[in-house]
């Protein structure tokens, strides 16, 4: 079975610093990586790009067959839309949407608008008694659920997370980490997940660890 992405040899600097060096690796469809490193190693950028968000210097992301590199901006966005759900530590909530229309809006741009599937995201995220409320009327943890709501309603192929708990305490965090492997198990999506808790990391298939702008296997317990 081909893999779901593939990247081989990605770099990207900017100016004169090289965030990253040849970075390698593939994902299956239904498995989850955790990605850990110190601030500052390029792991936001790497997902940028996995993402469609950033062109790269040099290499290939490929996913499901689709080169990105080669998309102009209609086709990297229209991969974003359709196959990606994106959770990054900007919550990019739209202020004049409703809970629910930001929880709805991009499945509804995809086609793919399930009012039962995303009812049933508000509900396990704890979010469900606010989706008549606007997001200025939220807590920060309040916004990132409804964010992390958005990035799974259109039932995606890709799940990327940048730090999807980092706003919530050890329980709800628990709980929404729960929710992604739950969905991943459900749909058969991917999970690439960056995180600084060695404790969340351990709950995922496979674990890696860039620095300096490159990937090496993360050690258990480190």
């Amino acid at each position: 079975m081909d893999s779901l992405l593939v990247i081989e040899n990605l770099t990207k600097a900017y100016g004169p610093i090289d965030v990253l060096k040849g970075v390698s690796l593939t994902l299956d469809a239904g498995q989850t990586l955790a990605l850990t490193g110190e601030s500052g190693s390029g792991k936001s950028t790497l997902l940028h790009l996995i993402g469609a968000l950033d062109q790269p210097d040099g290499g290939s992301v490929m996913l499901d067959g689709v080169d990105l590199a080669g998309l102009d901006d209609t086709g990297r966005a229209r991969i974003r839309r359709d196959r990606i759900g994106l959770v990054f530590q900007q919550f990019n909530l739209i202020p004049s949407l409703t809970v629910s229309s930001n929880i709805a809006f991009q499945a509804r741009l995809s086609g793919r608008h399930d009012p039962e599937h995303c009812a049933m995201l508000a509900r396990r995220l704890g979010i469900d008694a606010l989706v008549t409320r606007y997001p200025e009327e939220l807590s920060g943890g309040q916004q990132q659920r409804v964010a992390i709501a958005r990035a799974l309603a259109n039932r995606p192929a890709l799940i990327l997370a940048d730090e999807p708990t980092g706003n919530l305490d050890e329980a709800t965090g628990d709980a929404v980490l729960d929710l992604l492997l739950d969905l991943v198990r459900e749909t058969g999506a991917a999970l690439m997940m960056v995180t600084h808790s060695t404790r969340l990391a351990a709950r995922l298939d496979r674990r890696l660890h860039l620095s300096r702008g490159s990937l090496t296997a993360a050690a258990q317990g480190a």
